[in-house]
């Protein structure tokens, strides 16, 4: 296995993998319990852990939800079928305060926020590593489609999933190389039909289930009460403005728009208008053509870089790099470099649309499966390819 996790008899004896204990982050869902079920079948020490995020009563009975009430059952009942022990932890607070928090207040600044990347670089990949260390284990194992492999110069590598359309590697752009140190992904290399075929081999109770939503906390996925309930400030009305500065109607609450959206827009034109920009201090959505949302050039911050080359040197040098601003999009070429006061940045080859800041700007060494993730940041702002628009970036 390229994450050194041997679910083959001939790659470590099984005396070797009853001394390794590992901690599996128990959603739930299928995927998760497939590699609690693969690991203990290979002869590790298997511990489930599952993570209670946040307030359940809501969302305990509600298809597709996860890290709640009926999650934390099945869990249970799939580590009581395979006979490991299982746990269940109480991060309400801190999902709360990194995770729910900052989804609002995003809103609140008008710009749109990834939460699972928040929850993967703090609650799942912090916290819980911490908590794995506790327990003695060597590595904690997920659920998630991406591969994990050594390098040639030592350390380990994150990889897009063999299965492209299943790849969850945009969501990881932050995880750090001393955590993939202890972190390993069995599925990476797999495809979800022969994960389920699997889930019903080992008769597991999930073997069905569907998979879980990306907004795990939002009952009946209505973002817009949980961020109005906590920063009423975002569904405070305000104009809803032409690029040209006509004021075209009124709006609702900037918590209502994300850069690039079309429909429920709430205003009659004869051409059809795309949201450009948002200003939350105005209170301002800027409308616009579709060619106004073509962008050459993305500043970003906080950025992790997972690639050989020090950040700094791959910089300067303008290294080629294939681009990912939106999870559900291709990879695209670009090269990297930096903006007029230095800060990092990327270059597309072509105008991408839809360039929202707050969301994450994802960088690969090639387009397709089995790409090495080199990194990745949250995008600041956006250099538009149409200079008459260049101020409402």
């Amino acid at each position: 296995m390229t994450d050194d996790l041997h679910l083959d008899a001939s790659d470590a004896t099984r005396a070797e993998r009853a001394t390794t204990r590992v901690v599996v982050a128990m959603s739930g869902g299928v995927d998760s319990s497939v590699v609690a079920a693969l690991l203990a079948r290979a002869g590790y020490d298997v511990v489930g852990v599952t993570l209670q995020l946040y307030d359940h009563g809501e969302a305990a009975h509600r298809a597709g939800s996860c890290c709640a009430g009926q999650d934390i059952y099945d869990a249970s009942e799939v580590a009581r079928t395979l006979g490991i022990p299982h746990y269940v932890l109480d991060y309400e607070s801190r999902f709360r305060e990194e995770v729910i928090d900052r989804f609002a207040a995003s809103y609140a600044a008008g710009v749109t926020p990834i939460p699972c990347v928040d929850c993967n670089r703090t609650v799942k990949f912090r916290d819980l590593l911490a908590t794995a260390e506790e327990l003695g284990a060597r590595y904690l194992a997920t659920g998630h489609y991406v591969a994990s492999r050594a390098l040639p110069g030592g350390g380990r590598g994150l990889f897009r999933a063999a299965e492209e359309a299943r790849d969850q590697s945009y969501f990881l752009y932050a995880t750090t190389a001393a955590q993939l140190d202890k972190l390993r992904f069995p599925l990476g290399e797999m495809q979800k039909a022969d994960v389920r075929a699997l889930a019903a081999e080992f008769g597991l109770p999930v073997a069905e289930k569907p998979d879980s939503q990306d907004i795990c906390f939002v009952p009946g996925g209505d973002y817009a009460e949980v961020v109005q309930r906590l920063r009423p400030e975002a569904g405070e009305a305000g104009d809803i403005v032409h690029l040209d500065g006509r004021v075209l109607g009124r709006h609702k609450g900037v918590l209502h728009y994300t850069i690039g959206q079309r429909k429920g827009l709430g205003i009659a034109t004869p051409e059809p208008l795309y949201v450009i920009s948002i200003d939350a201090s105005r209170r301002e959505v800027r409308v616009g053509p579709r060619e106004a949302l073509a962008v050459r050039a993305i500043s970003m911050a906080d950025v992790n870089w997972l690639g050989d080359l020090p950040f700094d040197a791959a910089l300067d040098a303008e290294t080629e790099v294939y681009v990912k601003v939106r999870s559900t999009r291709p990879p695209v070429p670009a090269r990297l470099g930096r903006t007029a006061d230095g800060a990092p940045a990327v270059h597309l080859a072509l105008g991408e649309e839809g360039v929202a800041p707050g969301q994450a700007c994802v960088l690969y060494d090639a387009p397709g499966a089995g790409a090495r993730l080199l990194g990745g940041g949250t995008i600041v702002k956006a250099e538009r390819v149409a200079k008459a628009v260049a101020e409402v970036a």
